[in-house]
């Protein structure tokens, strides 16, 4: 049994809007509007933005199997994908490009394989939750999604939403898999869904949150800082901070939002025009004490300062050092909520 687009849409979680062309579906994490801010404001950041973070397929189903038909294209520096399987809270399989594959200690630049890829999964008898976790660094457009003749599908919506604003690590950057991101992490510990915001190489920007999204959200976390303090000057990113919370607490006056100070990394002690890294945090603090709805949540110390907790050896967090993340923020926000 074909499922249609309309079913696909309505199982999704993490998508405000799609595309539908030969019977095949692609979502977006972002509205038009705010696809139209980043085709103008960077073509690479456009790009990123139709990566398919932080969107699941997420149903109830008597179906004894699942068969996935996707398209992957290239819209980020990395090349490994996986769309991660789960019946009843349990990894089951995946459907990637690296399986049987040994990732080197850095593994950012592996040249994987992208295109059309396709995979049945075996969910077992009777019926069962199944939550899919798409590709973070990816544009997925699915092709076909088909269950047994006559099965069940009921959508699964979370009664929480996390909206998630930051730079390439709340992208996913280095996750091997969707599932180990940190922010897919903490949803799952909040019982949320996520809409993804994050771009990998962004700063704070007031343009993005002045362009709203039709939802109300219940937690958002923001972490944006560690580019601002390598790409741009102090009054500029302290400035941009400013609208960027102002807009934001004006859209969502009653979620509980976590400003997510800077993680470690390895050239931290670089001089930039921004000043020392440590101001960043700083900066954070100061400009979000007026907006009592925001807190903030030091970072610094969430990963290891060890380049082994590094995708890259520097910046980017690999599986492990995302566990460390998610543990980090959970003991940090969990009696906040």
């Amino acid at each position: 049994m074909k499922l249609s687009t309309q079913t696909i849409k309505e199982i999704i979680t993490g998508a405000v809007c799609f595309d539908e062309e030969n019977g095949a579906l692609t979502p977006y994490r972002f509205t038009r509007e705010q696809l139209e801010f980043y085709r103008d404001r960077n073509p690479d950041f456009y790009q990123r933005a139709l990566c398919s973070a932080g969107m699941r397929l997420w149903f109830c189903t008597d179906s004894e199997h699942l068969s996935l038909q996707v398209v992957l294209t290239n819209n980020s520096s990395r090349k490994f994908f996986s769309f991660d399987v789960f019946v009843n809270g349990e990894l089951i399989d995946c459907l990637d490009n690296f399986s049987g594959i040994e990732f080197p200690a850095n593994y950012t630049t592996i040249d994987l394989p992208l295109g059309e890829f396709s995979k049945t999964f075996s969910l077992g008898k009777g019926e069962k939750q199944v939550c899919i976790y798409l590709p973070w660094a990816e544009k997925t457009v699915i092709k076909s999604m088909e269950l047994d003749d006559g099965a069940k599908v009921t959508p699964i919506k979370p009664d929480k939403l996390l909206l998630a604003f930051g730079d390439s690590i709340t992208q996913g950057y280095d996750a091997t898999r969707p599932s180990l991101r940190y922010v897919s992490q903490l949803c799952d510990r909040l019982g949320a869904a996520e809409l993804n915001k994050a771009i990998g190489g962004e700063i704070f920007v007031g343009g993005l949150t002045a362009l709203p999204d039709d939802i109300s959200p219940d937690y958002i976390t923001v972490a944006y800082g560690t580019n601002d303090w390598s790409k741009t000057d102090r009054e500029s990113s302290r400035r941009n901070a400013k609208e960027f919370y102002t807009h934001l607490t004006r859209l969502y006056p009653k979620a509980k939002i976590f400003a997510l100070a800077p993680i470690w990394r390895k050239d931290l002690r670089l001089e930039k025009k921004y000043g020392l890294f440590e101001d960043v945090e700083a900066d954070i603090r100061e400009i979000t004490a007026e907006f009592p709805q925001v807190t903030v949540i030091s970072c610094f110390n969430a990963v290891p300062h060890d380049e082994s907790y590094y995708s890259d050896l520097y910046l980017h967090p690999n599986d492990r050092g995302f566990a460390h993340y998610v543990a980090h923020l959970w003991a940090a926000i969990a009696d906040k909520l």
